[in-house]
């Protein structure tokens, strides 16, 4: 599957561009196949030996909090995801009962808005703030980890940032492209040799 490049060098650090769709409400119901990238690209989750991903403590509340984040959450549905070394693919499925400018289309297709929004926001029940939320979670459960430890390693804040800033999202329009990326997903840690992410 090919990727678009999502990273660039910044002030001698990596970070990810913003690669949203102009138009597209991101509060707005469709499937989602979301990047989440550590800080730097830094190993912290564990390592792939012989093509399976083995995580380590750290990794482990992650990957709990992911699926922990859809508990709380009617609105959000989890699909394939894959935590891996230095990063998080999965595919997300936004769907609430009530959403203002539609809904998914009967087909699985997510339909473009009408109306172009006229800056990026963080809303309710969004993408954003599931994102957001979910690297908050991450970093505090982590942090009470190494305090509950006792364990002689700096606390994840501003200054040691755990996740990457930004993100990277792709709006999935057709069951093809919803299987392709499962199969990405799922292929993972056989191709991580090759991840673009090392």
């Amino acid at each position: 599957m090919r990727h678009t490049t999502m990273a660039e060098k910044y002030k001698g650090k990596y970070r990810i561009e913003s690669n949203r769709l102009r138009g597209w409400d991101y509060s707005r119901n469709g499937h989602y196949f979301l990047t989440i990238v550590t800080a730097g690209r830094q190993l912290f989750f564990g390592n792939v030996n012989n093509g399976e991903m083995v995580l380590n403590e750290i990794g482990q509340i992650v990957h709990d909090e992911f699926i922990k984040s859809f508990e709380i959450r009617d609105e959000l549905f989890m699909g394939p995801f894959i935590l891996m070394p230095n990063h998080l693919h999965a595919i997300v499925t936004l769907k609430k009962t009530e959403c203002t400018g539609g809904n998914v289309e009967a087909n699985g297709h997510s339909p473009l808005h009408d109306r172009p929004t006229p800056q990026f926001v963080c809303q309710p029940k969004s993408i954003s703030s599931f994102v957001a939320g979910f690297k908050s979670a991450t970093i505090n459960r982590i942090d009470d980890w190494i305090d509950a430890n006792g364990l002689p390693m700096e606390k994840f804040n501003r200054q040691n940032p755990l996740w990457q800033a930004n993100y990277y999202d792709h709006i999935i329009r057709n069951e093809t492209e919803y299987q392709n990326i499962s199969e990405y997903i799922a292929n993972n840690p056989i191709k991580w040799e090759e991840d673009m992410f090392k």
